[in-house]
């Protein structure tokens, strides 16, 4: 429990709503700049690594000064995010709804450090798991481990949802520099049948392994696709018996597992205390291991585990995680920035923003305090983004000219792993990087506008306020280490937020009750009938879908109408216009409709581009313009010959039909 209720009513928060009243709406960054020669300095933070690269945290661009900065520590302060934070480090139950620890944090313990919960140390326990991950994957990698036929493994497929898909989805692609020649891996989470049936397309059954990710091996869409995958290597391979080859568990429910048929000596488990969206660090990381290699893998953990250890022991002025979370309640809850673009400059990183959708959302899309009260603030940001630099020809129009302030996230690594064309493109791309900020902090003014040649109504079309605050992140290069360090940053910002807002940013209550309501309507759409529960839009809906999937859909093949074609000269020397029809009778369907415009396109409009054109409508009738009577006659020309020809070719067909009949007949006398 919090030793306060609402985060509104901290002296804190009271004091930062009266600055931003006062300095916040006019505040400028390009000002403060201005004035102060060591901004940078004072606003940026670099993380080194244990490994010793580094990571460089550019606050500078913020809407931050001394004074606002200091006020967003205080608030920290009175919110308890140190005790909070200490709590979580010693195995705590800091999830208060659910009664559990949250530990994911002992998940990359590599120094072993005694971490306990309900006084069980977990080192010990964490590393067997590890060694168990490190011993398969170094197996499979090898080719040690094989299919029933005797063949190494080839094809990788993890199935699970949420945390158990988002997790190694995001790190197997920001890794893919690491992964082994030869060996692929593939995930499968969403219950839409295509998604299964796709990835299954073009496996070979005698060369694929499959990790089902499922805590409880109950969960409904998992298990679902786990099922649907045993049957398509049953229906290739008879022997069930083979199963224990093909098949690993990510599980700790060891009945369930043996009933499925997967060797309980091929289970991988981990905890309660390890929510789905922190359990990329645990057992659920086994296909990233087997894809990189373990080392890999670990160095992965260890990045993340030197984050922890600077979020636990630096002090909170140059705690960069808890910078980011200050900021992020800043922008949130006193400018009403609703959302946050995280926006990598990498390619690797393209599943990226999605993995922090989870992360963040899940985590602080909460309403209800610790003390159990109802918020009068805003919580949980709208994160979302996508690599630039194609992002920048998609949303940042918005984020640059649009009516919102969308806080940013960028990121960039100064060292490419595919330094191509002698490094040009990732010049261009840091080009942009450094742009970008540029440019949503500077913006441009009517002076630039008009100085670039624009006049009158186009200036303020060109105009550009500026002002919109990003946060530049720079790595040395993508490695294990540094995507370790990247997630764990945002981890502990997230934690940062949830522990202002005094909620809890680890249970997800919210994703229960379409649990529930699914399982129900799951029943009622076995039964095929109509109902009479739910509310009036759902029942509709459920009712026309159970109509829908029992009739079979055929394109019509006849034509409603006949085609009529309405032949129109638009000139000058046609000033009343001049106008021919035809009615084409003989084209009875659309595949006809098809081949005529085909030939009408390629012999008439192509050879006389911009001086015809038409319009099909849906009753049927074609309407023609053209700009000559000489065009009309052509067009006419076309379609009385076409017509004649197709009606010749009906009469030969019909020809054909009664010869073929009169053979028939024929033979069978």
């Amino acid at each position: 429990m919090s030793s306060f209720n609402l985060s509104s009513d901290l002296p804190a928060w009271k004091k930062l709503q009266a600055t931003y009243d006062t300095v916040g709406e006019k505040f400028s960054v390009k000002e403060e700049f201005e004035k102060d020669s060591s901004r940078f300095d004072n606003f940026s933070r670099t993380f080194q690594n244990y490994d010793g690269s580094k990571i460089l945290f550019d606050y500078s661009k913020n809407l931050i000064n001394k004074e606002i900065l200091d006020q967003l520590l205080q608030l920290a302060k009175e919110a308890g995010v140190e005790k909070l934070r200490n709590d979580m480090f010693a195995g705590d139950h800091i999830n208060s709804t659910e009664d559990r620890a949250v530990y994911h944090v002992a998940l990359r313990n590599r120094a072993l450090k005694k971490m306990p919960v309900d006084g069980q140390d977990t080192a010990k326990e964490v590393d067997d798991v590890l060694q168990h991950m490190k011993d398969f994957s170094e197996e499979v990698r090898s080719g040690s481990w094989t299919g029933y036929s005797g063949k190494p493994i080839t094809d990788v497929v993890n199935i699970g949802i949420g945390g158990s898909d988002l997790g190694p989805v995001m790190v197997t692609e920001a890794l893919k520099f690491y992964a082994k020649p030869g060996l692929n891996v593939h995930f499968v989470s969403n219950i839409d049948g295509t998604h299964i049936a796709e990835t299954l397309k073009n496996l070979n059954v005698e060369t694929t392994l499959f990790l089902i990710a499922s805590k409880t091996f109950t969960t409904a869409e998992t298990i679902t696709n786990a099922i649907a995958a045993k049957k398509w290597f049953l229906k290739h391979h008879s022997d069930s018996s083979d199963i224990v080859k093909h098949f690993v568990a990510l599980s700790t429910n060891e009945k369930e597992v043996r009933k499925f048929g997967i060797d309980p000596a091929n289970m991988f488990g981990f905890n309660d205390w390890v929510g789905g969206r922190y359990s990329v660090w645990s057992a659920i990381g086994l296909s990233i291991a087997i894809y990189i290699g373990f080392d890999n893998f670990e160095a992965f953990l260890k990045g993340a585990e030197a984050v922890d250890q600077h979020f636990l022991n630096t002090p909170l002025e140059e705690n960069i995680p808890v910078l980011g979370g200050l900021l992020s309640v800043w922008y949130n809850n006193f400018y009403g920035a609703q959302t946050h673009l995280v926006a990598p400059f990498d390619q690797y990183l393209h599943r990226f923003p999605a993995y922090l959708q989870q992360l963040s959302m899940e985590s602080n899309g909460k309403s209800v305090t610790r003390g159990n009260t109802y918020t009068n603030y805003q919580t949980g940001t709208i994160l979302f983004g996508e690599p630039a630099t194609n992002a920048q020809h998609s949303f940042f129009q918005l984020v640059h000219q649009g009516t919102k302030l969308i806080p940013a996230d960028f990121i960039l690594a100064a060292q490419s792993h595919n330094p191509i064309e002698n490094n040009v493109h990732q010049k261009m791309l840091a080009s942009n990087f450094f742009a970008q900020a540029e440019a949503l902090m500077v913006g441009k003014d009517t002076k630039q506008v008009k100085e670039e040649g624009a006049t009158g109504g186009l200036v303020p079309h060109k105009e550009f306020s500026g002002n919109r605050p990003t946060t530049s992140i720079l790595a040395q290069k993508i490695t294990p280490a540094t995507l370790g360090a990247l997630v764990a940053y945002y981890e502990h910002v997230t934690f940062t937020e949830g522990a202002i807002w005094n909620i809890n940013s680890f249970d997800q209550w919210g994703v229960e009750l379409g649990k529930v309501l699914a399982k129900a309507i799951g029943k009622e759409l076995e039964d095929k009938s109509e109902v009479s529960t739910h509310d009036k839009s759902t029942r509709v809906l459920y009712n026309q879908i159970v109509t829908m999937s029992d009739t079979e859909f055929q394109e019509p093949e006849n034509l409603d109408n006949p085609l009529r074609i309405l032949i129109v000269i638009n000139s000058p020397s046609h000033p009343e216009g001049e106008m021919e029809d035809r009615l084409l009778d003989t084209i009875q369907s659309m595949d006809q409709v098809n081949d005529f415009f085909d030939d009408f396109d390629d012999k008439i409009c192509i050879p006389h581009e911009g001086h015809i054109k038409y319009e099909v409508g849906s009753d049927g009738l074609v309407v023609v313009v053209v700009d000559s009577e000489e065009l009309l006659r052509d067009a006419l020309k076309f379609i009385d010959e076409y017509t004649k020809g197709d009606t010749h070719k009906q009469e030969e067909d019909e020809e054909d039909e009664e010869e073929e009949e009169r053979n028939g007949k024929k033979k069978k006398v």
